[in-house]
């Protein structure tokens, strides 16, 4: 079969946006589905409750390694190969955590899905090569789209699985997806092969440079790993809050939760058409501000407020959604040549901030409560948009 080879000069058909869209939300959801499941794994894998919390850091941590590690190889190797054979690393390591007997194993395993999972950051810069300059931002917008209701779903839909199925069928059915999906990628994903005079340990060594002498990268970068550690640190805990004492909410109850949350899906495509037209500055002041609101909003959660909990849930994700698009506008502006390591860079950078988020959740929540938790997640935020004013 003939691939068709991308070419930045021609518009991205509508039904490769849906397709590149489908296949982001697919793969990044692996790394969140665990995360309205501490509660049940945590126990059957012989995990306390102040260490629950590692079964999402080692799966960001994972991430983290694969960003920095294999995304750069795509400005190197074929893309269309490298994103096929980085899923099936990720279906390998979510047979190992679903048959995980113990927790050394599932822990591995979770390390290992979040290697794979980055196979999602190599689909995107795909997407930004073949789109032209004018209109970049609407279509990594609407990708981010997919991208982002992979996160917002995956973790309602764990739970509804869980909940009838127990928490490994989850699992089981990720990899199923993750196979059907490779197969669809081998033979309609376009060929891309980068121009690089580069090996491999060149390629890394170039990352310190880039990062080094591209302040917007720095900046950018910074604002969103403030974002998504706020962001980790409030899904990662409220789960828990959830079905606590205060509001003893079930598993399905808890997925109805997430699943409203999902509305904040709506900022990404708005975020790129905000960036297309010039107002990235103003757009980014106002999603810092809004996930630093959410979290005065979510203190009420500790009266018993549900209200309050499910609105400060989708004003963060608008705030964390809108600016993650806005960044990545701004970095793929910087050109084709890097831009794999270029966003490598970015996700490496706000993913650590998401995994401090995690790690520090259910630590703050055992030593303060929901009170600490909603002060934590407000600081991160908050010293963002502080550092926005010296823009």
């Amino acid at each position: 079969m003939n691939h068709p080879s991308s070419n930045s000069s021609a518009h991205m058909p509508k039904w490769m946006v849906f397709m590149f869209a489908c296949a982001c939300g697919l793969m990044v959801a692996n790394l969140y589905y665990t995360q309205p499941l501490i509660g049940l794994i945590a126990p059957e894998i012989g995990l306390s409750e102040s260490a629950a919390s590692l079964i999402v850091t080692l799966t960001q941590m994972g991430y983290c390694a694969g960003l920095i590690l294999l995304v750069p190889l795509g400005d190197l190797i074929e893309n269309r190969k490298l994103v096929v054979f980085t899923i099936c690393g990720a279906i390998l390591a979510i047979f190992i955590a679903m048959l995980a007997p113990n927790a050394p194993w599932f822990l591995f395993g979770s390390l290992l899905v979040g290697v794979g999972a980055v196979a999602v950051q190599m689909l995107i810069p795909i997407a930004a090569h073949i789109s032209p300059e004018e209109t970049r931002g609407r279509t990594i917008g609407n990708i981010m789209s997919g991208l982002l209701l992979g996160i917002m779903l995956s973790r309602p839909l764990a739970s509804l699985i869980a909940n009838s199925f127990g928490w490994r069928a989850v699992f089981g059915m990720s990899a199923s997806l993750l196979t059907l999906l490779a197969i669809i990628l081998w033979l309609l994903l376009p060929i891309r092969k980068p121009k690089s005079d580069h090996h491999y340990l060149s390629l890394i060594a170039s990352l310190w440079p880039l990062i080094r002498d591209t302040p917007i990268l720095r900046r950018r970068a910074i604002y969103q790993a403030a974002l998504f550690a706020s962001f980790t640190l409030f899904w990662t805990i409220t789960p828990i809050f959830l079905a606590g004492p205060l509001f003893q909410l079930s598993q399905r109850e808890i997925a109805l939760f997430a699943l409203v949350g999902a509305l904040g899906v709506i900022a990404a495509p708005i975020g790129g058409r905000l960036a297309d037209r010039g107002y990235a500055k103003i757009a980014t002041g106002f999603a810092l501000s809004l996930a630093a609101a959410a979290f005065l909003l979510a203190q009420f959660g500790r009266s018993g407020s549900l209200v309050a909990l499910v609105t400060a849930g989708v004003l963060l994700d608008l705030g964390v959604q809108c600016n993650i698009v806005l960044g990545q506008r701004a970095i793929y502006s910087l050109g084709a040549e890097a831009r794999s390591r270029l966003n490598a860079l970015y996700m490496a950078i706000f993913f650590a901030g998401g995994a401090i988020g995690s790690a520090i959740a259910s630590l703050a929540y055992v030593t303060g409560g929901w009170t600490l938790v909603a002060w934590i997640g407000f600081a991160f935020p908050m010293a963002a948009f502080l550092y926005f004013l010296t823009e």
